[in-house]
């Protein structure tokens, strides 16, 4: 195998017999980028959850005692996961970061960014999003309604 310019010559031996096999193929090689699309850093959904985070700070422990779970935000673009953010309500005084969450979340979340804007902004329910196919739920649905609760009085957003 070797690279000439932007193809790269493929030969294929057999092990035993060292016999050539597949000798004379060409495979063109463009670059590609393993990072995610430029499309998550535009999302206006991490305002929200950077906004979400400073109360946290301020607030964590009080809201580990009230809720003691692990939620999961998926937000999707055009049907494809973008992002994820993980609220820790669970250990120490609670955190958020993006990424998926560390310990096994019990709530995960899954919905598009406009979606997910329409429901902070009160523009759609939550219950509402739920029922008509927007906000897909995994694992405990009680939870999600305590985290409402939370973040309505809490985060005022």
């Amino acid at each position: 195998m070797w690279k000439e310019r932007k193809k790269m010559y493929l030969q294929t031996k057999i092990k035993e017999t060292e016999e050539a096999t597949g000798s004379g193929s060409y495979m063109t090689l463009t670059s590609t980028s393993a990072k995610p699309s430029g499309k998550a850093a535009s999302l206006q959904s991490d305002l929200i959850f950077e906004e979400i985070g400073r109360r946290i700070k301020e607030m964590g422990s009080q809201l580990v005692k009230k809720v003691n779970a692990i939620f999961q935000w998926d937000i999707t673009r055009d049907g494809k996961m973008v992002v994820q953010w993980t609220l820790d309500l669970k250990t120490g005084s609670g955190e958020i970061y993006q990424g998926a969450s560390r310990c096994p979340a019990d709530t995960v979340f899954t919905l598009s960014d406009h979606d997910f804007m329409q429901l902070v902004l009160g523009k759609i329910k939550p219950h509402r999003a739920f029922f008509v196919g927007r906000l897909k739920v995994r694992g405990n649905i009680m939870l999600g309604q305590k985290l409402e609760m939370i973040l309505k009085n809490h985060a005022k957003l």
